[in-house]
């Protein structure tokens, strides 16, 4: 478990910051850049989940698992492969977590229309925050990928796997709310020519 005694350490005055390996890295390292945007991600799942509260218990208990599976995934990057053992199990994004995703995806989107134009970001105050935190995870997406492809960094096939899933489901479940509420905002091409 975790146990902060203390908020600030002054170990990170120097632009450096600890892994959970105890290793340091500058604070605009890749790994700590891909990280930080996972966290940025679960804020915004935060808000979305704040919003609804009030129109689906259901997708805010979802959001919740969702928050919690987040900071397994910042966890996950924080503790990168290493050839020394570790006085610790690190904590990994497993393949369940990504199945859950994709059954609550499939779940949801049972209901929906097909779609024939693309959706704005808009609708209910939970979807249009649910969009936010859509296009946060697809920058936390690329930049876990962007690490994935530096020589000497790992990232997990499962953990790959969850932020991909993660973008579409946040999707799926804003189109959800929104077909509740009278449909999703629809792009119009050319529409204010």
């Amino acid at each position: 478990m975790v146990k902060l005694n203390r908020i600030y350490t002054r170990t990170g005055d120097a632009g450096t910051t600890g892994l959970t390996t105890g290793s340091r890295r500058a604070k605009h390292d890749l790994r700590v850049t891909a990280y930080g945007t996972v966290d940025e991600t679960n804020a915004c799942v935060g808000l979305a989940r704040l919003h609804a509260a009030a129109e689906d218990a259901d997708i805010e208990a979802m959001l919740g698992r969702i928050s919690n599976d987040l900071f397994d995934l910042g966890a996950d990057l924080s503790t990168p492969e290493t050839s020394e053992p570790l006085a610790f199990e690190p904590l990994r994004i497993v393949q369940a977590q990504v199945d859950r995703l994709e059954a609550e995806i499939d779940q949801m989107n049972e209901s929906l229309s097909p779609l024939r134009s693309f959706v704005l970001p808009g609708g209910t105050p939970a979807a249009t925050h649910l969009h936010l935190a859509r296009t946060v995870s697809r920058r936390a997406e690329r930049l876990m990928t962007e690490l994935a492809a530096t020589e000497g960094e790992t990232v997990g096939a499962a953990a790959l796997k969850y932020i991909n899933r993660l973008s579409d489901l946040l999707f799926v479940a804003s189109r959800f709310l929104n077909a509740k509420a009278g449909g999703d905002v629809l792009w119009v091409p050319g529409g204010n020519r």
